[in-house]
């Protein structure tokens, strides 16, 4: 399902190299409320710092992205550049720029090539409603291997409401944000403040626990569009819907985090860590970001190897409170590690990782809080990928 009042459209403007679509449009018929979380990598793409300016207002109608390029280290013409974009969208469909955004991903440092741009984008407004939401996933991968969508369909005051996301990111992927494009739209009325901290508790708990290598992108993006087309009373934090709102919201998110993990670069299995019983989540989060991040872990998954011995040691590196004597380990269902000694079922644990989607659970006995965070095996494949990214 699609939420009422949005478009697409999507051309090959060739920008890194032709033979597929790699520019495209979302537009909303009706302003938005929108609101936006961004990478906190100091170094910010230009189209980033574009966005991060005129989120303030918190509306808008229309986002173009394009792949291939992700108009990052470019000085002052990339800001042009970023700018120009959202200025020759307003100017097509008659909107003030300044509800206009802009999102890139790709090769950093290569300036844009906007004269291939702006000889596409008659074509790109002329193909508006001809498209679909997975035609816009497809258009803004870069290394990712399937086009990323969610979507959920919910009861709101008795009429059908909708939240659709997609998202890009298979590699250079790390919290805070976690490497990605993403947009999410929704027919759904909501206030713009309350949408914005739905949106800044959803990212929370999936976009910022994801791990694919531990490195931070220049461009991570997630906007959200509420066009209110539904024609609901708008949800505010007070409202009866807004638990299911928010609940909704955090669904798609973790949806489309789950894809992004299972997708990374060379990878063979979805890993989800999860830390049970910490003394805050916090330090839940820190140990469960600790397992994720470790190669040795992440390569003895993609053998097959339970080796839980990794698990213990990147516990013990990751500066949270714990008491060896007290942690249990599980993958899956079977538990290796009873009061921080053996139970002796590692072929069985080895079995579990036969699988393509993992689990991991270790209970620190220590609280009662607990963290999820979501990462992949590390295999050959990653550095092939890597290795040749720019050519």
């Amino acid at each position: 399902m699609i939420p009422k009042g949005f478009l697409f459209s999507a051309v090959e403007a060739a920008i890194k190299k032709p033979g597929r679509k790699d520019l495209a449009l979302i537009y909303s018929e009706t302003e938005s409320n929108m609101a936006g979380a961004f990478t906190t990598n100091k170094v910010k793409a230009a189209p980033v710092r574009v966005d991060m300016r005129r989120i303030q207002s918190g509306r808008g109608q229309a986002i173009i992205v394009n792949s291939g390029n992700a108009n990052a280290c470019t000085g002052e013409k990339g800001m042009r550049d970023a700018i120009e974009m959202t200025r020759i969208v307003a100017q097509g469909f008659k909107l003030n720029p300044s509800r206009v955004y802009v999102s890139s991903t790709g090769v950093i440092g290569s300036p844009m090539p906007m004269q291939r741009i702006r000889t596409r984008m008659h074509d790109l407004f002329a193909g508006l409603g001809k498209f679909t939401i997975r035609d816009i996933a497809h258009a803004i991968m870069t290394t990712d291997t399937f086009p990323k969508v969610v979507s959920r369909t919910v009861d709101v005051d008795g009429k059908s409401g909708t939240v659709a996301g997609i998202c890009k990111g298979a590699g250079m992927i790390s919290p805070h944000m976690a490497t990605m494009l993403c947009f999410l739209m929704t027919d759904i009325a909501v206030n713009q403040r309350t949408l914005h901290r739905t949106l800044r508790d959803a990212v929370k708990r999936s976009f910022n626990r994801v791990t694919v290598d531990g490195d931070m992108s220049t461009n991570d993006t997630v906007l959200i569009m509420a066009n209110g087309m539904l024609g609901n009373r708008e949800i505010s934090e007070k409202s009866k819907k807004y638990r299911m709102f928010q609940d909704t919201l955090f669904d798609v998110t973790y949806e489309l985090s789950k894809l992004i993990a299972g997708d990374g670069e060379g990878a063979t299995k979805l890993v989800e860590i999860e830390v049970k019983g910490a003394r805050s989540e916090v330090e839940a989060q820190k140990a469960a970001f600790s397992v994720a991040n470790s190669n040795l872990v992440k390569t003895a998954i993609y053998g097959n190897d339970a080796n839980w011995g990794r698990i213990m040691a990147a516990l013990g590196y990751s500066g949270i409170s714990l008491a060896e004597e007290k942690i249990d380990i599980y993958f899956g269902k079977v538990n290796v590690v009873r009061k921080g000694l053996s139970k002796g079922k590692d072929e069985e644990a080895n079995k579990v990782l036969r699988g393509k989607d993992i689990r991991i659970i270790i209970d620190l006995h220590l609280g009662r809080s607990s963290a999820r965070v979501l990462t992949c095996d590390l295999t050959e494949e990653y550095i092939r990928v890597n290795a040749t990214y720019r050519t």
